[in-house]
């Protein structure tokens, strides 16, 4: 007969993968240990290869774990009936607040995924690129004829990345306010800098 699963599995489970993005985030993937994730879950290493083989699975399912969600979070909010100027707006925030609590996660990813074999790359950019697509779309929506310059729409894009990417760096652990001001400043930004990316109409 199989062994059943313990009632606390996913909760242990979570825990574990909790314990390695602040270890991953804080010391590095490759300087990371099995020892030191279990020391810092406060398990017992064999408990942590009953969950997992291998450092290389919690890593992919850290970040599978926050980039599905991310995406789903992102792509999913029900922008009916709002302008392009607001969806944006509220796209912007439900980022910012998505990476709230996500700090060790978050940095991870920056350059986790690399990391891994190429078909698991390729589900975790496939994350990415829903967002970076959602995001660009609405972009085109705002200044409409920036669609028609791939180049510079990417480029845009990516800059609001980085305004909203890298604020972890400064504001580490910010609260919910801190993170609608910045929110708002970066939507604000961005909205002002794109409308000058195309040329007014004859």
């Amino acid at each position: 007969m199989a062994r059943s699963i313990a009632r606390d599995h996913d909760e242990k489970r979570a825990a574990i993968l909790r314990g390695a993005a602040r270890v991953f985030a804080r010391d590095g993937f490759d300087r990371a240990s099995m020892t030191q994730l279990a020391k810092e879950c406060g398990i017992s290493k064999a408990n942590v290869y009953h969950y997992y083989t291998s450092k290389d699975a919690i890593l992919y399912d850290v970040l599978d774990g926050y980039l599905s969600d991310l995406a789903e979070r992102v792509t999913g909010l029900d922008l009916t009936g709002a302008s392009p100027e607001d969806a944006l707006r509220r796209v912007v925030v439900e980022i910012m607040l998505a990476y709230e609590g996500a700090d060790d996660e978050h940095r991870v990813q920056m350059s986790g995924v690399d990391l891994l074999p190429p078909d698991q790359q390729r589900v975790l950019k496939g994350y990415q690129r829903q967002i970076v697509d959602h995001v660009s779309g609405l972009l085109g929506r705002v200044a409409p004829g920036l669609d028609t310059d791939r180049t510079k729409l990417r480029q845009a894009t990516m800059a609001l990345f980085g305004m909203l990417n890298w604020y972890y760096m400064w504001s580490a652990g910010a609260g919910r306010e801190a993170r609608l001001e910045y929110a708002e400043l970066v939507a604000e930004m961005t909205l002002g800098g794109v409308r000058a990316l195309v040329p007014p109409l004859a």
